[in-house]
């Protein structure tokens, strides 16, 4: 077993080995880290307080995409490094992400015009890594790809497009990815403090969560990858210094996919409050978002506030002709962006910057914030050439460019529910045959089998129920209700292959019934 926890602890418990990176944090940015390092030959540890991609890497709005809008912002080089990136890991992940068409409908005589000319921008950012040419379509064509859209003032449209993929099966696979390349990468680990010799971090304490064992860790170099939490290692690093991220949260409502019924994503480029909406096909799902709203905390479990929720209702409403109200929200769920901490009290998060950021602290620790899921290869490109300045390693070349992640498979079936595994496919099969009730799904709702349930924790490090349900599956996001009737068969499932008994098996259930019910829409509410 490639995600062994057990085999990989007695590595960290050698207290002889020097790492040359130890990334904590076990979202895209830190496992695009830690492939890269591995992959150039470092000794590489990646620790997770939690689980890998738990905060904002499983949250997203599943799309692999340039940014549209801040072409329109006029951030010409974040787009094209991102459609660069977007065409990369088209290539490395075939299994993972896929060429989605969206459409923008156009409800001002000027709209196709105007629209096709920043679009065609767009194609020519991304050069040979292009996903198709832009182009006009007439309301004839739109209506018939997109039957529920609202067609009173429709004038035309515009069909561009992007990327669409499930972000933490990507993690998974990155984590593994990783292991292959030989790195040692460990979820439910947390970093409690920093070593230090001489004002110089060398190193990390950490404390496996399961165990209560306690260890103590050398490394050349320290990489901070923790997202929105990495204010709380820096201050581990130095007292009192300066906030670096403001959190802004974006909310997803997930609905049935009559609502939409095309494989077309639908975009409205500008909404009541200036950012844009999707609509997009997703796991046979439709998913609605997002919102841009700055907080002043955050959690690992962050709740949709009721204002961001009436705001994605009411704004899709104006555009499909079967408006969704709160019971047909068979899920929502909420991530926190780490953005750049602003330097004027009133800057607004859409002018916050999206791009990635270096910090080198006095002490050598370095600090990797910003950026998304589309440029993680790229950050980790970046944080490693840092890595090998800041702690003297041996200058070696990326090769993470042309690196197959772990699953890669062009041309699978996506109308199987288990193309997500990619080239594991076969073994996954192979699973199912070793019990004759692991193949039969575990929900009437939902496709996902107890085979599995058996596979995320022998082959991808699963140790809780959420683990399952959230992220190894995606049945918690797909519908909040069905995951949580779900719950008890995984966690005997799972209770059997951790060898846990009756009373963890309670606990799991309980702990997961808490997480889910940030998931669940009630009725009540204000339906304007």
């Amino acid at each position: 077993m490639l995600m062994n926890r057990d085999a990989l602890l007695q590595q960290v418990a050698d207290e002889k080995i020097i790492w040359d990176l130890i990334i904590v944090g076990g979202g895209a940015t830190g496992l695009g880290v830690a492939v890269d390092a591995a992959s150039r030959g470092f000794k590489t540890l990646l620790l997770e307080q939690s689980d890998f991609a738990k905060g904002t890497s499983s949250r997203s709005t599943k799309l692999v995409h340039g940014g549209v809008r801040y072409l329109a912002q006029g951030n010409i080089g974040l787009v094209r490094e991102a459609l660069r990136e977007r065409g990369i890991l088209l290539q490395n992940a075939p299994h993972l992400v896929k060429n989605e068409s969206f459409i923008i409908p156009n409800y001002e005589w000027w709209g196709g015009a105007f629209y096709t000319i920043g679009l065609t921008l767009y194609d020519l950012l991304a050069g040979r890594l292009g996903f198709g040419r832009s182009r006009y379509i007439s309301r004839k064509e739109l209506v018939r790809r997109l039957p529920n859209i609202k067609q009173d003032g429709l004038y035309s449209g515009v069909l561009y497009h992007d990327g669409q993929f499930d972000d933490s099966r990507l993690a998974v696979n990155l984590a593994q990815t990783g292991l292959e390349q030989g790195a040692v990468i460990l979820n439910y680990i947390r970093v409690t403090g920093l070593r230090k010799e001489e004002s110089r971090v060398n190193g990390v304490t950490a404390k496996d969560t399961e165990t209560g064992i306690s260890y103590s860790l050398k490394g050349r170099t320290v990489i901070n990858a923790t997202g929105v939490f990495v204010d709380e290692l820096l201050r581990m690093d130095q007292p009192g210094c300066k906030t670096m991220v403001k959190p802004s949260q974006g909310i997803h409502l997930v609905l049935d996919k009559s609502f939409l019924d095309s494989a077309d994503a639908l975009m409205i480029p500008k909404t009541e409050d200036g950012r844009v909406l999707f609509a997009v096909p997703w796991h046979d799902k439709v998913v609605l978002g997002t919102t841009d709203t700055p907080l002043d905390e955050h959690s690992l479990e962050p709740v949709a506030l009721e204002e961001e929720i009436q705001f994605i209702l009411r704004t899709a409403g104006k555009y499909l002709v079967h408006a969704p109200c709160r019971k047909d929200v068979l899920s929502v769920y909420a991530g926190l962006r780490p953005l750049a901490a602003p330097q004027t009290e009133n800057a607004k998060t859409k002018e916050i910057s999206r791009s990635h950021k270096l910090i080198v602290s006095s002490s050598g620790m370095i600090t990797i914030t910003g950026g998304k899921w589309t440029t993680y290869r790229k950050m980790g490109e970046d944080t490693v050439d840092q890595a090998i300045r800041t702690g003297g390693l041996p200058v070696r070349k990326c090769v993470t460019k042309t690196l197959p992640i772990h699953g890669h498979q062009a041309g699978v079936d996506r109308t199987d529910h288990l193309f997500v595994y990619g080239s594991d496919m076969d073994s996954l099969r192979e699973l199912q045959k070793e019990n004759a009730g692991w193949k039969s799904p575990l929900h009437p709702m939902l496709e996902y089998t107890a085979a599995e349930v058996i596979w995320a924790v022998r082959e991808e490090m699963a140790r809780t129920v959420d683990d399952v349900l959230a992220r190894r599956t995606r049945a918690l996001f797909l519908n909040a209700r069905a995951a949580i009737e779900m719950a008890p068969a995984i966690a005997r499932l799972m209770a059997t292959e951790l060898n846990r008994d009756r009373e963890w098996e309670k606990e799991q259930i309980v702990s997961f019934g808490k997480i889910a019910g940030g998931y669940l829409l009630s009725e009540a509410g204000n339906e304007n």
